[in-house]
């Protein structure tokens, strides 16, 4: 970051002024007030309005018949956003897909990774994943007949501490390695921002003779991904948050290639995963698709990937996640700067300190307890953050649409509200 001649670090207004990205803001729409959150749920594109309108007029006059007809023809709708979903996770043709829901996804994928045996059954998780996550996983373990109280691993933070240490997480593999069917991980951890060693996980993993998958919920969109190059075996994720999709958009789903024509996986099957060209003759012998599209169950829903579409149109523009990305890290460190200059002592920060192992999230804890109360009083100054029990305020400045003149406002109102 640039000083000017007396070594002044940038001001929110000199950084807004110099940001390339600054622009973009223009291409959302925004609640009123301070918008911090889109961890939780990314602000609406404009565009989506006109997407979703032509997905609608197109249902009014064209009816069935806009199952086939033109570019946006429904049967190939999800084809639109194959490449830059590919761009975003760092994937190759044929190995990723926009379908369903995140813990929908998840389930199908486990259905094929994870194949537990007498000596080899347990799944990795972490003890403070997220709800769905641990409950996946556990129903996953009782489908197949073992109990998650012997098949269940969790790592921990070490006593005391708040974040995972990579270390702990990769001897644990090892630890476990012979009974071990599966690592299961998220890439950031939703609680406190940390981004977890993806790579070092996969091939901790596989050098175990583990099956390794990650729930990108929180990382597609805000850290770059090499899923293909780091030889992860699945992951998942939902694109309403980074990506913008709006509420409960469509999930995505990636199986790296080495798997993705392997007809000896077990998988649920259903009428999209056939083969294209002879789906529409009703036939009963499934004919897998031999990418991850064979995955599919059923047809696409237009109308929340017309929504996807036009976020991913903007992110495109805007440069891509390596674009974000590097804003992103200005934003870091100058949110950092900001909360150690005016509330240093009264407000921790819980993410990891390093930038290769955080994102765009923000954990905040005030130590002297009341941080309900500063939540509340937040929401109330029509700043929107989102509170996470038992004691974290998460902020999100995302670099699409929130400006460094966002960080500075919201630094000074929680000045104004912590005592």
């Amino acid at each position: 970051m640039s000083t000017d001649l007396q070594g002044a670090l940038p001001t929110a207004a000199e950084l807004d002024a110099a940001d390339p990205l600054a622009e973009f803001r223009s291409h959302f729409e925004l609640p009123d007030g301070i918008y911090l959150v889109g961890n939780s749920l990314g602000a609406l594109p404009k565009a989506a309005r006109e997407h979703v309108g032509i997905e609608l007029d197109r249902w009014s006059t064209l009816g069935v018949e806009g199952h086939f007809t033109g570019h946006l023809a429904w049967k190939d709708y999800h084809h639109l956003v194959t490449e830059q979903l590919g761009a975003l996770t760092g994937s190759q043709p044929g190995e990723v897909v926009a379908m369903n829901a995140l813990t929908v996804n998840l389930h199908l994928l486990m259905v094929s990774f994870y194949r537990p045996s007498l000596q080899r059954h347990k799944i990795l998780i972490e003890s403070h994943a997220f709800p769905s996550d641990h409950f996946a996983a556990e129903s996953q373990i009782r489908q197949r007949g073992f109990d998650p109280s012997e098949s269940l691993v969790l790592v921990e933070p070490r006593d005391g501490e708040e974040i995972l240490r990579p270390d702990d997480i990769l001897a644990a593999i090892a630890e476990h390695g012979d009974e071990l069917a599966l690592v299961m991980l998220p890439g950031v951890q939703y609680y406190t921002g940390q981004v977890l060693p993806m790579a070092d996980i996969t091939s901790a993993g596989h050098e175990v003779g583990a099956m390794v998958g990650f729930d990108l919920a929180h990382a597609v969109g805000n850290v770059e991904l090499s899923l293909h190059d780091w030889d992860v075996d699945f992951a998942a994720w939902c694109s309403y948050k980074y990506l913008n999709s709006g509420p409960g958009g469509v999930g995505g789903a990636f199986v790296h290639t080495r798997h993705v024509s392997d007809q000896s996986l077990s998988k649920l099957l259903g009428w999209w995963g056939t083969n294209a060209s002879t789906r529409f003759e009703m036939a009963t012998d499934f004919d897998a698709i031999p990418t991850i599209e064979s995955w599919q169950l059923s047809n696409a829903p237009i109308l929340p990937l017309a929504v996807l579409r036009a976020s991913l149109d903007v992110i495109d523009r805007a440069g891509g996640v390596t674009a974000l990305r590097a804003k992103s890290e200005l934003q870091i460190d100058f949110f950092d700067r900001r909360l150690a200059e005016t509330l240093g002592g009264r407000i921790e920060n819980i993410t990891p300190p390093r930038l290769e192992e955080r994102g765009c999230q923000f954990a905040l804890r005030v130590t002297n307890g009341d941080g309900k109360r500063v939540f509340e009083a937040l929401e109330h100054a029509r700043v929107l953050c989102d509170w996470r029990e038992p004691d974290v305020i998460r902020v999100a400045p995302v670099p699409l649409y929130n400006s460094f003149d966002d960080i500075e406002q919201f630094v000074q109102i929680l000045d104004g509200i912590v005592t």
